[in-house]
């Protein structure tokens, strides 16, 4: 898949969740739960033991039926070993140049994290394909998306941070063009309990949420479901 079939997914998806576990199996029984909610587009942190090697094992088991991207990625050099490893996008937290253009010459999408105008408009400038807005929660939530929006409507932005079932539909109509979500969706204690049907129906709920909050912001749309 190239580089802007992925970002066409994650835009038509409109869900990355943001996958951190406390090991290597445990993030990949998330990712399987989550998938099964019709989420095909993964984001495994570096923050997860062994993070490298689990987006090579997820991107070999799943090919072209699943998106695996990297993230809480903070240099160049990791997000290299994550591309050699399979990864079909970087995500990091924070704005560094020589990510986005080692990303930029590896051909594959990258989304850097920023948060202040200066910052967003410079990830852009430096090549950005999509811009994390971290943490958009303490700035206000879908608020602070719909101000920064209105000067800057050719940005891409995805909030992360705050991102609940509750408010994903404010976040898209206030302008997201997709959600990172952590804890409400990527719910690490029901793979402890035995219960990745929670994770599974939470993964659906956050589909349906953003796909019937497209429908609203278009004018003369019918939702269906």
């Amino acid at each position: 898949m190239n580089k802007s079939a992925v970002i066409q997914t994650i835009r038509d998806i409109g869900v990355i969740p943001v996958v951190r576990a406390s090991s290597p199996e445990e993030a990949v029984q998330v990712v399987e739960a989550i998938k099964a909610g019709g989420v095909s587009v993964l984001e495994i942190t570096m923050t997860v033991p062994g993070a490298v090697q689990v987006i090579e094992q997820l991107a070999k088991r799943f090919g072209d039926e699943a998106i695996v991207g990297a993230g809480t990625v903070l240099d160049p050099e990791t997000a290299r070993a994550c591309i050699n490893a399979g990864a079909k996008f970087i995500v990091s937290p924070a704005l560094n140049l020589e990510t986005i253009t080692c990303c930029g010459e590896l051909d594959v999408p990258v989304m850097p994290g920023a948060l202040t105008p200066t910052e967003i408009v410079t990830a852009w400038n430096a090549g950005a394909d999509l811009v994390k807005v971290f943490p958009c929660g303490a700035m206000g939530g879908a608020s602070y998306i719909k101000s920064l929006k209105a000067p800057l409507p050719q940005i891409e932005l995805v909030p992360t941070g705050g991102v609940t079932l509750a408010n994903a539909a404010d976040f898209i109509k206030a302008g997201a063009a997709a959600v990172g979500v952590g804890a409400d969706l990527v719910d690490t204690k029901a793979i402890r309990a035995g219960q990745p049907e929670k994770i599974t129906q939470a993964a659906r709920a956050f589909i349906e949420a953003v796909s019937n909050a497209r429908m609203k912001s278009v004018p003369g749309a019918v939702a269906t479901g």
